[in-house]
């Protein structure tokens, strides 16, 4: 047990050391940078979580969740060059996540779980939808945000831990919301430059950390 948390430990110390020192670096600093330093740097910190799934969670829930982490890192360091390409591999995070939390759906959620579950989707996606003050915007924002809303619903409603991986799927949403107030009521407010980093990152270290130590707890019981 000490061993294998060892061996795991550099990859979520070096994901905690790159996504922690963005904020404080990139986000607070503002350093004078090569814009390739800046999208690595940005990458590393979700990239890492890939890597630390892929070794602490063998077979294809370990592939599943590594690329749903890879796909983040892709898509934190493609809209550093333009928000449709980053969107767009966030995206396909999300449909590989909602397929990983649709394999484990819980066997019994109370009435008001699933009323909220239920209720996320809509409600996150009008949100989305309403704030650009560019409506030409707000499609494309309502779209993408279904797919994000979905995930965190079946996040919410599956069998790994909601105050870990339930939790950091709405971090997620929330992070999200705050870019889009970016083209709306937030457009000239730092609120979102010191909120939307820090909610994802904590939102996707939660989504894989709780991924990866509920299913090796479950192949432990199985396989004592």
């Amino acid at each position: 047990m000490k061993r294998a948390i060892i061996d795991s430990r550099p990859y979520v110390l070096l994901s905690l050391l790159f996504g922690i020192s963005y904020f404080f670096v990139f986000i607070l600093g503002e350093p004078e940078l090569p814009d390739p330093y800046k999208m690595l740097w940005k990458g590393a910190g979700v990239g890492f979580l890939a890597i630390y799934a892929l070794h602490r969670l063998h077979g294809f829930e370990g592939r599943l969740i590594a690329t749903v982490m890879a796909f983040g890192a892709l898509g934190d360091m493609l809209i550093e060059l333009d928000m449709i390409l980053g969107a767009s591999a966030f995206l396909i995070g999300h449909c590989f996540a909602i397929a990983l939390y649709l394999r484990h759906r819980r066997s019994e959620t109370s009435f008001s779980q699933k009323l909220f579950a239920i209720l996320l989707v809509p409600v996150t996606v009008f949100v989305a939808w309403s704030l650009p003050f560019d409506r030409a915007d707000a499609l494309g924002f309502a779209i993408y945000t279904l797919f994000l809303a979905v995930m965190a619903a079946t996040a919410w409603t599956s069998e790994f831990p909601r105050y870990r991986v339930g939790i950091g799927a709405l971090l997620f949403v929330i992070s999200d919301l705050f870019i889009f107030s970016r083209t709306g009521f937030l457009r000239d407010s730092i609120i979102p430059d010191w909120t939307v980093w820090p909610l994802y990152y904590v939102g996707q270290f939660l989504i894989a950390t709780g991924v990866v130590r509920a299913l090796r707890d479950k192949l432990h019981v199985a396989n004592p």
